[in-house]
């Protein structure tokens, strides 16, 4: 049997600044966003590469879609403050082997993509077509 704690909680204790729940999120989104892309593309049947702006739209419709209002509430109390941090943590689970990057992929990319005051405050938008 292997004691070896698994990667990710070896990453929380030596990055401090996200909580599990962020991590996962981003994973989550990520998911999300394949499953979306490849819906719309699907005569390529690889999972689609998405840039940092796309992945950080992508984790904003996601937020939206689970967390409605409280979207950047809760982001915050995981630590995320801006879209560069769901770079910090793209490129953390990068380093531990649980995610991919390409050649053309950058750190930079995630930085300033939108603000979370504007996206998840300023713009909210409840669609009662999709309460109903």
């Amino acid at each position: 049997m292997n004691d070896d704690p698994h990667p990710i909680f070896q990453l929380l204790q030596t990055d401090l600044r996200y909580q599990l729940n962020a991590y996962q999120f981003v994973r989550d989104a990520l998911a999300y966003a394949q499953e979306v892309l490849s819906n719309e593309e699907s005569e390529d049947e690889n999972e689609p590469h998405l840039t940092g702006q796309q992945l950080c739209e992508a984790i904003r419709l996601f937020a939206i879609d689970q967390f409605g209002y409280m979207s950047k509430t809760v982001l915050n109390n995981w630590g995320i403050q801006g879209t560069s941090d769901f770079g910090e943590i793209v490129y953390n689970l990068i380093d531990i082997g649980m995610m991919k990057k390409s050649e053309t992929d950058q750190r930079e990319h995630f930085s300033e993509v939108y603000s979370f005051e504007k996206a998840f405050v300023e713009d909210f938008q409840i669609n009662v077509a999709d309460q109903v």
